[in-house]
């Protein structure tokens, strides 16, 4: 059993035979009386989203799922397909199942995949990932002032918003989270 007080972001526990990973975590404490623990979570068997609410100090039942090192490969109409790192499988995940994490994946890219009874059933990136623009405007003299951004589309095809400076061929560090551009690499 699991306290609902360790649950965080990326926890995984179960629920009336439901597979559940907790996207977003909030303590509520309110004067008087015991705090509630607000949870967003995703069922990763459906995909679809809902909110729970526990009192402090609830336990739920702990999922049995694994998490498995697997490189990226391609994808069709309707999953995403991904090379198992140590038995060399391939390891079909639904679109919709990966849910947003989807539009960062570039061929290669090294991820973590929740898998429960040998069927992927979510996808775990890092926070940040690095990516090289393939199409940006050109920057413009005189606008350094203040913070402004211009569209870039990145080697993967995502559309990001970059600082005037950047050019095709920069790296870029993207937070996973939000998608917003972090910083410069070189």
């Amino acid at each position: 059993m699991l306290n609902v007080n360790d649950l965080r972001s990326g926890a995984v526990f179960k629920e009336d035979k439901q597979i559940l990973q907790v996207v977003n975590f909030e303590h509520i404490k309110m004067g008087r009386g015991s705090g509630t623990i607000k949870v967003k979570v995703r069922n990763l068997k459906t995909g679809s989203m809902t909110e729970k609410s526990f009192i402090t100090g609830a336990r739920v039942e702990e999922a049995d799922v694994e998490k498995r090192k697997a490189q990226y490969l391609y994808k069709d109409d309707e999953s995403l397909y991904f090379m198992d790192s140590t038995s060399f499988e391939t390891l079909p995940l639904t679109l919709e199942l990966a849910g947003d994490e989807a539009k960062f994946l570039k061929e290669g890219l090294e991820v973590n995949l929740v898998v429960a009874e040998d069927q992927p059933l979510a996808l775990e990136l890092s926070n940040s990932l690095i990516y090289t623009i393939s199409e940006t405007g050109p920057g413009e003299k005189g606008n350094t002032v203040s913070n402004v951004y211009k569209d870039a589309v990145l080697d993967n095809g995502l559309a990001v918003k970059v600082p005037m400076f950047m050019k095709v061929g920069d790296k870029v560090k993207i937070d996973t989270r939000t998608g917003q551009y972090v910083e410069r690499v070189k």
